[in-house]
C-alpha cells in the first residue's frame, strides 16, 4: 500500500516535505546507544552508572530510572575535580556494542537514533536538583568546565556511535524543563549547556546525521537555541507547550515527535475509553496539517496490564485506520 519504508518516510520530513503516511514515531524501537548503568551495583543492591551515581526505578515512572533520593554523589560543584571521574573507553569493543545493541533492529528499512548522554541532567543527577541549580547560578564557571570536561568523554563514545552504529538520526537529550517552566533561562542554557549540545551536533552532521532534540516538560523558549545548532525533531513535546501555536511560527522546521498528553486524564487508567478514542481523533487532526508531525500516542500503564493493552490496542487501530493514511484520505498525498 505504501512505497517507502519507515526510514524513508521519515527523512522526508528531515528535508521538510510531506510524508507519504503519518510516521509512528518508535522511541524504543528506533532508539540505540550504550547502557546507561555499568552492570555494577552499590553496596545496598542499586544500579550504578560510570560516574557512580545510583539509579532506582518504580511502576509509575514505567522503567524510567532515577537517582535514588538522598543519594549525593557530588555536594560542592567546586569539588567536581575530585569525585567525577570518567571511565577509559580506549580499549572497548565497539564492533561488539555495535552488534549487541542491534541485534533486534530492521536498520535498513527503519531510522536508527542515536542516544548518548546529557549535560544538564547530569548535574543534577549528580548533585540533585536544588544544589545543581544553584550551583548553575552561583558557580557558572565551575558548572562550565565541569560540562567540558564532561564533553570530551561524551565525544570519545559519540564517535564510536557514529562508525559502527548506523545511525540515521543524533538525539540530544536534557530535560531542561519541569511541565509548567523552563528549569533555567534562556541566557543560561545559551551559556552553559548548548554550547557542549553543538558540539557533538557538528559531529553528527559532519557525518551525516539528523539532529533530534529529546526533551520533557515545557521547553519551548529553547526552540530558537536547538534549531540554531541543527536540531529538526523534538520528541516528546509535551502539551504544556503550544504545541499549535508552534506549527504556526516554525512550520516544518521544526518536527514534532509526541505530542499527547501523556500526563493528562485523557491518559489515565480509568478515562473512558469512548473518551481516549475521540481524543486521539482530535490529536491526529490537529498536528498533522502541514506535515512536520510524528504519531506517539501512549496511555499511562504498563505492557501486560489488561486496561494497558486494550487502550494501546484501540490507539493502535486509529492510527492504522485514520492516522497512517491521513495525507492520502486529505489529498496530499
Amino acid at each position: 500500500m505504501y512505497k517507502l519504508t519507515p526510514k524513508e518516510n521519515l527523512m522526508r520530513m528531515f528535508n521538510k516535505e510531506l510524508p507519504e503516511y503519518l510516521p509512528k514515531y518508535d522511541f524504543w524501537g528506533w532508539g540505540c546507544g550504550l547502557p546507561m548503568q555499568t552492570g555494577e551495583k552499590s553496596a545496598d543492591g542499586y544500579p550504578i552508572d560510570e560516574f557512580g551515581i545510583e539509579y532506582t526505578t518504580t511502576a509509575e515512572s514505567m522503567g524510567g530510572m532515577m537517582p535514588v533520593p538522598g543519594r549525593v554523589l557530588l555536594d560542592d560543584i567546586t569539588k567536581w575535580r575530585d569525585i567525577v571521574k570518567t571511565p577509559d573507553i580506549s580499549g572497548w569493543d565497539w564492533e561488539k556494542l555495535a552488534k549487541d545493541a542491534l541485534k533486534d533492529k530492521d536498520y535498513e528499512h527503519n531510522p536508527v537514533i542515536l542516544h548518548n548522554g546529557g549535560y544538564f541532567m547530569t548535574l543534577l543527577n549528580m548533585m540533585g536538583v536544588a544544589n545543581g541549580l544553584c550551583a548553575m547560578l552561583e558557580e557558572p564557571d565551575e558548572v562550565y568546565e565541569l560540562f567540558d570536561y564532561l564533553s570530551k568523554y561524551y565525544i570519545e563514545r559519540e564517535k564510536g556511535l557514529l562508525k559502527y552504529f548506523h545511525g540515521d538520526i543524533y538525539e540530544l537529550a536534557d530535560d531542561t524543563a519541569a511541565n509548567d517552566c523552563p528549569f533555567i533561562s534562556t541566557e543560561l542554557y545559551q551559556q552553559l549547556v548548548k554550547p557542549f549540545a553543538k558540539r557533538e551536533a557538528d559531529l553528527a552532521i559532519d557525518a551525516g546525521l539528523k539532529i533530534g532534540m529529546h526533551d520533557c516538560g515545557k521547553a519551548e523558549s529553547f526552540i530558537p537555541d536547538w534549531l540554531d545548532i541543527g536540531v529538526q525533531i523534538w520528541e516528546p513535546a509535551q502539551t504544556s507547550n503550544d504545541l499549535i501555536g508552534i506549527k504556526e511560527k516554525y512550520g516544518r522546521d521544526i518536527i514534532i515527535a509526541g505530542g499527547w498528553d501523556n500526563q493528562g486524564y485523557i491518559s489515565y487508567e480509568d478515562t473512558p475509553d469512548e473518551v481516549l478514542r475521540d481524543a486521539v481523533y482530535k490529536y491526529i487532526d490537529d498536528l498533522a496539517p502541514n506535515g512536520g508531525f510524528c504519531f506517539m500516542c501512549l496511555p499511562m500503564g504498563n505492557p501486560g496490564e489488561e486496561i494497558f493493552d486494550r487502550k494501546v490496542k484501540m490507539i493502535d487501530e486509529i492510527y492504522e485506520n485514520y492516522g497512517k493514511p491521513w495525507y492520502k484520505n486529505h489529498g496530499l498525498a
